[in-house]
């Protein structure tokens, strides 16, 4: 690679490996693809870094659902998002995972430098936790008893953990932001980021950076209990995926990372902007290394006006969208539909809308007439453009201004302005052929020099769309330069005039074909509506085989008999394994009006740490027992026979309630 290029290093937000992408989270990597590829074609030296986030408490309940071990549940999403990236033609340089042995060394290392800095230091959060955000909020934040970024419930947390001191940085960081307008885009991201975060009353509150009550993190060295909270594991990535050793300064670095660091650009959903406008700035201050230039917080893409959920059951997958429209189809529908700072939408009507406009009718149709119309009236050989008239001059000016308005809107990341200002250019293409109409001029032989430079200059337009639209439909742009016969496929052979000459003369084109098969859109609806029914049958009926047959013989009991029974709420305060009993745990429980010892059957599914402070019922009136040895006095409640689940109450439910 030559070494005066321009670097260009971007980054996607890396998946979070809990399950498969939607189509709105897959538009991020294709949308970073485009720009990448944009990139290459002017000339810049890129890396493109994209990958998964593995850790957090979140994974671990899966895994524990699924029967598995963390490592081997993220290992198959992983591998799943892989494959759909690799799928949807996204070419990345690098895929990283968080559980890549050199990032997990990293992290440790930077985690002991912090604290060894006083940087972190050890508390205890008292708040409320989202769960699927991974993410800790205050009372105020979290209104209603809901996460204010996801809208999901929020559950009362309390436990050892270590914070790092943010409010160390705001400053420097709130100086930073103002200093550099183009850091933080859209505009509007910005202003939200600075005013609800910088600017509050009381400042910028310290982060949690590390939890006690899960284990599938990476461990702190110095404090095993406790594993990295997910966001200082995540952020770090951008870094650790290019070499950053913590052990060295920023001059002492690899070549690699010196090479591409600081990031060009951050690519991200506006739902994790302050993670990464907030807190990866300061944890690159206190590292000592230089911070990316911008952070780029793209819309979401909605089903209509929703916003797309499998709980609403509007999920749309970017794979299977292409088993309809084709990988190109739906990476165009992506990056054209999506606006600059405003929420996307999708339907299947406007999919089919856009796809039978512009990539059947426009372009597709541009496409085959032309060569059909060249191998009709020139056995395929291209004719020399020598007899102009001004017509010619304004399809020029058209590609010319189309090349313009595709890197002024690519600079700002205006990705979809740009795809606007190509097919702009292609529909004036196709209005120059309703202009010139070759078929009249073939039927005059004194015509003939002015048909071949009609489709000459037909052939030129077309060449400069299928060079503009590479980083868009890859596939499709090569497919267009290989059909008529031109290796001139870069950037430098178009933008100006000058350049509207690189279908060789004298060569010869290719068959056309059909690029894009318009859809029957009342069919498609119909296929998609018979699709979504039997998929709610199948699914009704495996819920109802779920449900378990009335055990047999159970006898009835009167309500007397059951109060007799006094179920009490209780907390576990301490816990731990019966040396020489597989199947027992030994558990110190408070009633609030006592304390009490009980010994479980439980240890094939609960280590004892991630039975203490969680609040449970026991049966506090059952006859003392002795089990292997120790006395037990009463009995916790659980449901379960080959998976045995303990009933955990809410954090804040009072000690020693009677359950009725």
């Amino acid at each position: 690679m030559e070494q005066n290029k321009q670097k260009y290093y971007i980054t996607t937000a890396i998946a979070y490996a809990s399950k498969k992408p939607h189509f709105g989270n897959t538009y991020e990597a294709i949308m970073t693809d485009a720009m990448a590829r944009y990139k290459k074609q002017m000339g810049y030296d890129v890396f493109y870094c994209t990958g998964t986030d593995e850790h957090g408490q979140k994974i671990e309940d899966l895994a524990k659902e699924a029967g598995i071990t963390p490592k081997a549940y993220v290992d198959g999403v992983a591998g799943e998002i892989r494959e759909l990236w690799d799928n949807m033609d996204v070419d990345y340089d690098h895929f990283i995972r968080t559980t890549d042995d050199y990032h997990e060394a990293a992290v440790q290392k930077i985690f002991k430098k912090f604290y060894d800095q006083g940087d972190i230091y050890k508390g205890k959060y008292e708040g409320w936790y989202c769960t699927p955000c991974e993410s800790f909020f205050t009372e105020t934040q979290a209104e209603g008893g809901k996460c204010p970024d996801c809208g999901r419930p929020v559950q009362k947390a309390e436990e050892e953990a270590y914070f790092f001191k943010m409010s160390k940085y705001a400053d420097r960081l709130l100086s930073h932001i103002e200093s550099h307008p183009e850091f933080i885009q859209p505009e509007s991201r910005k202003k939200e980021m600075v005013n609800n975060f910088l600017k509050v009353e009381g400042g910028l509150q310290d982060l949690c950076v590390s939890r006690t009550s899960f284990s599938w993190g990476i461990p702190v060295t110095f404090d095993p209990r406790h594993v990295t909270y997910v966001w200082l594991d995540a952020l770090t990535n951008y870094i650790t995926a290019i070499g950053y050793d913590p052990d060295k300064s920023y001059e002492e670095q690899s070549e690699k990372f010196r090479k591409y660091w600081p990031a060009d650009v951050h690519v991200i959903g506006k739902d994790i902007l302050r993670f990464h406008t907030i807190y990866w700035p300061i944890f690159l201050m206190a590292l000592d290394i230089p911070l990316p230039k911008q952070i780029f917080g793209h819309p979401w893409f909605n089903f209509g006006a929703d916003k797309m959920s499998k709980s609403r059951g509007n999920v749309i997958y970017a794979d299977e969208l292409a088993g309809r429209f084709g990988v190109d189809g739906v990476r165009y529908y992506a990056l054209a539909e999506m606006p600059f700072a405003n929420d996307g939408s999708i339907t299947y009507e406007t999919v089919i809308k856009r796809f039978n406009t512009d990539l059947v009718n426009n372009l597709g149709n541009l496409v085959k007439r032309t060569l059909d119309m060249q191998k009709k009236y020139f056995d395929k050989v291209v004719q020399a453009p020598v007899e102009c008239e001004p017509l010619d001059d304004e399809l020029k000016a058209a590609c010319v201004k189309a090349f313009e308005g595709l890197v002024k809107n690519m600079d700002a990341f205006r990705i979809a302005d740009a795809l606007e200002c190509i097919f702009e250019m292609l529909s004036r293409a196709n209005k120059y052929i309703d202009e010139t109409t070759p078929w009249t001029l073939a039927k005059d032989e004194s015509k003939k020099a002015r048909l071949g430079t009609v489709l000459y200059n037909l052939l030129e337009a077309i060449r400069w769309g299928a060079v503009m639209l590479s980083p868009f439909i890859p596939k499709t742009a090569a497919e267009i330069l290989a059909m008529i016969g031109t290796d001139k496929s870069d950037y430098a052979t178009v933008g100006s005039a000058d350049k509207f000459c690189g279908v060789e003369v004298g060569s010869t084109v290719g068959d056309s074909k059909v690029l894009f098969a318009r859809i029957d859109e009342s069919k498609l609806l119909a296929e998609l509506e018979a699709e979504m029914a039997a998929k709610k049958a199948a699914e009704a009926a495996a819920k109802a085989a779920e449900i378990p047959e009335k055990p047999e013989g159970c006898a009835l009991i009167g309500i007397e008999d059951f109060m007799g029974v006094e179920l009490r709420t209780a907390k576990i305060v301490e816990c731990e394994k019966v040396p020489k009993a597989k199947k027992l745990l030994k558990l110190k429980i408070d009633l609030g009006y006592e304390q009490r010892q009980v010994v479980s059957g439980i240890a094939k599914w609960y280590a004892p740490e991630e039975l203490i402070g969680r609040k449970i019922i026991v049966v506090a009136n059952l006859k003392p027992a002795t089990l292997c040895g120790i006395e037990s006095n009463g009995m916790i409640l659980a449901s379960g026979e080959e998976t045995v689940r303990v009933v955990f109450l809410a954090d804040d439910t009072p000690l020693g309630e009677r359950v009725r």
